[in-house]
């Protein structure tokens, strides 16, 4: 058997995602955004003043990549990161006042990209759509973490 992308839902979701991150791009460049930076201040809009290891929990990226985009973040202006008062070793990420005012411009920007993304598809189409999306990233994510969770009472050998 051939493996065939276009019958491939990793492939397509893959493909799909890049067409989406390139028109939202295009939008939010101007405002000094990219999609690199784009999710994390989404959180961040949501609940200011997270930690760096809750980002990377929200957003289920690695630590590696969230400590480069949180530099960027920090260069640009967007972000500014401070001792937590209650631990010392913690630091949270707090948005800047630049950041918070290009909230409503970044996420009308992104609308119009899903707008225009699924401009095709009626309205039970669409839910149906994002329902569908919503169960396959919660049975990915149960995946990994079933992987990442050790069995319980089980040891190792040496």
């Amino acid at each position: 058997m051939t493996f065939n992308k276009d019958e491939s839902a990793g492939y397509l979701a893959n493909h799909l995602a890049r067409l989406f991150a390139r028109d939202l791009q295009a939008r939010i460049k101007p405002l000094g955004l990219s999609t690199g930076t784009f999710p994390a201040l989404l959180v961040l809009w949501e609940n200011d003043g997270l930690t760096q290891r809750e980002l990377i929990e929200r957003l289920d990226i690695e630590q590696p990549t969230m400590a480069n985009t949180l530099t960027r973040m920090e260069r640009d202006g967007l972000i500014r990161r401070c001792k937590d008062p209650a631990d010392g070793r913690v630091q949270r990420i707090w948005l800047t006042d630049e950041a918070r005012a290009l909230e409503g411009l970044a996420t009308a920007a992104a609308e119009a990209v899903n707008a225009d993304a699924l401009a095709g598809l009626g309205d039970e189409e669409r839910a149906a759509f994002q329902a569908t999306m919503r169960r396959i990233i919660a049975t990915l994510q149960a995946s990994a973490d079933d992987r990442d969770t050790p069995a319980r009472g089980r040891t190792e050998s040496l």
